[in-house]
């Protein structure tokens, strides 16, 4: 792992509060979130324990941090990725290129939203549960705004919406088994783009379901 550049001059408590959570996105890529520690956290973010404790109440808390911005940049990709104008499998296509894209360039933080928040206690499930539910109603939002330039495509219920996520995130924990090698792993994807054509495929299909 590259070495972190060394900043000059005093960081503001916005810089650290970041580098405390890029920290333990570190920590966690290494070790996962049951083996991350405090000191290994303040080690990478350069900072005391004491400083730590300004910020955050506990590593928990460090984590649900770190996933809210995480899941604050994948809800800008949903709401702003496609154009209501244009036809709906391009607006799909455009929206699910840009969400894996982000997700491939940012392994360790994709890993931290897709398994470790699962194992983290109950504030961060809870957490990741709203979430989830917020990401399916942006979906609800974003196909009911490309409907009138797309009378083809069926209106998207709350329900389909939470199990179009649910399948999703299934797909994606392919990519970041936390039990990869220890079974059978062929065809597995070895990256979130390679999963591309079949989340397409898949929202296509609900999209255009009218039963």
């Amino acid at each position: 792992m590259a070495a972190r550049p060394v900043r000059i001059g005093v960081r503001s408590g916005d810089e650290i509060r970041r580098d405390l959570t890029t920290g333990l996105a570190e920590v966690l890529a290494e070790k996962g979130y049951a083996g991350a520690t405090i000191a290994e956290i303040v080690a990478h973010a350069r900072v005391s324990k004491r400083t730590f404790y300004e910020h955050f109440a506990d590593k928990e808390e460090c984590l649900m941090a770190l996933y809210s911005d995480a899941s604050a940049q994948l809800m800008n990709v949903l709401r702003s990725g496609g154009r209501p104008d244009r036809p709906w499998r391009e607006q799909v296509e455009v929206i699910v290129t840009a969400y894996l894209a982000l997700l491939d360039a940012v392994p360790a933080v994709s890993r931290i939203v897709l398994v470790e928040m699962q194992a983290a206690g109950a504030r961060a499930y809870r957490l990741r549960q709203r979430s989830q539910l917020r990401v399916a109603e942006t979906l609800v939002e974003v196909v009911e705004a490309g409907r009138p330039a797309n009378p083809e495509v069926a209106p998207l219920t709350p329900q389909l919406a939470i199990a179009l996520v649910g399948g999703l995130n299934e797909l994606l924990l392919q990519v970041v088994d936390p039990y990869r090698g220890l079974g059978p792993d062929s065809g597995r994807p070895e990256s979130f783009m390679a999963l591309r054509d079949s989340i397409v495929r898949l929202v296509s299909a609900v999209l255009t379901y009218r039963g």
